[in-house]
């Protein structure tokens, strides 16, 4: 399993255990994981609101998201491996989001506010870019749902940034 170096910034996306002969079986593989672990790695982070130089959690979705990416490398040829991975991170948050939270954590930032099914719309939606129809199909939800639940967390994030200073935090 991939392990996301600790010192790695979302722009290096550098891993652990990657190094080898370029004329490997997954060499591609090893050239996708270099050139898109940093944006998967900071929609993890988002994800999970964790706060950027510290996320666990947002490291282990990714290993995750990779390690079944990895197993499923060969059946992928001629498909998107970032989109095959990135529904692979949004089903494993999805499933963890089910699971009973403590509250947010007070630096978990803007997102952190938001519930987990509305954080995972808005990642989707706004950071993604993934149209309605592609997010319900990912989602498995009808495209309204999607868009309710869309609008109703850009609503709470308007009126929670009202309230908010500059810094992002309660005035």
């Amino acid at each position: 399993m991939w392990v996301v170096d600790h010192q790695s910034t979302y722009g290096r996306g550098e891993f652990a255990g990657l190094s080898g002969s370029p004329a490997g079986p997954f060499a591609e593989f090893e050239a996708f994981v270099a050139g898109a672990a940093g944006r998967l790695l900071h929609v993890a982070v988002l994800l999970t609101a964790e706060p950027e130089g510290d996320a666990p959690g947002a490291r282990r979705l990714l290993s995750g998201a990779l390690a079944r990416t990895f197993a499923d490398w060969r059946r992928l040829r001629g498909d998107d491996p970032y989109a095959a991975t990135r529904a692979e991170l949004c089903a494993a948050f999805a499933r963890s989001a089910w699971r009973p939270h403590t509250r947010p954590r007070p630096d978990a930032g803007v997102l952190g506010r938001l519930s987990p099914q509305e954080r995972l719309v808005i990642v989707l939606r706004v950071y993604e870019g993934v149209a309605e129809e592609q997010a319900a199909a990912l989602l498995g939800v009808p495209p309204e749902r999607v868009r309710a639940v869309c609008h109703r967390a850009v609503a709470a994030l308007r009126v929670r940034g009202a309230h908010d200073g500059p810094t992002g935090r309660a005035a």
